[in-house]
C-alpha cells in the first residue's frame, strides 16, 4: 500500500514542527488544516489534549459569503480570534501544520492577528 509522496512529505514536516511547538491552557496551539475545499483552526491544549475552540470555512457565517478561499481563510482567522477572546486567551502558538506558510495558511495568520490575538 502505497501513499502519495506529498503525503509523506507533509507528515513529516508535521512531526518535525510538533517536535518544536507545544501550547498550553495559557498559550494554545492554533492548528490549521487544509483541504482543497476547505479550511479549519483549532486552539489546542496540549498538556491535557483538548481542543479548546475551533473554526473552519464551512460554519454558517463563513461558509455562506462569497469570494475566494483566501478571503474564506481570513473569516476563519477572525473567527478563532473571537472564540479565543471569548475563552480569555490573548496570545497563541501557530501551528502551519506542515503546509507553506503562504496563500490560505498565512490568510488564517492573518485573520486571527486582526482578531486581536497576539501569533
Amino acid at each position: 500500500m502505497s501513499q502519495d509522496p506529498k503525503v509523506i512529505r507533509r507528515q513529516k514536516l508535521r512531526w518535525r514542527i510538533r517536535t518544536k511547538i507545544h501550547g498550553s491552557a495559557q498559550k494554545p496551539r492554533l492548528s490549521v488544516f487544509r483541504s482543497n475545499k476547505d479550511i479549519y483552526a483549532q486552539l489546542i491544549d496540549d498538556n491535557t489534549g483538548t481542543t479548546l475552540a475551533s473554526a473552519n470555512s464551512r460554519e454558517k457565517g463563513i461558509g455562506a459569503e462569497t469570494g475566494n478561499k483566501v478571503s474564506k481563510s481570513l473569516n476563519v482567522g477572525k473567527a478563532i480570534a473571537q472564540k479565543a477572546k471569548a475563552l480569555g486567551i490573548e496570545t497563541c502558538v501557530f501551528d502551519r501544520g506542515g503546509y507553506l506558510y503562504h496563500g490560505r495558511v498565512k490568510s488564517v495568520a492573518d485573520g486571527a492577528r486582526e482578531g486581536g490575538l497576539k501569533l
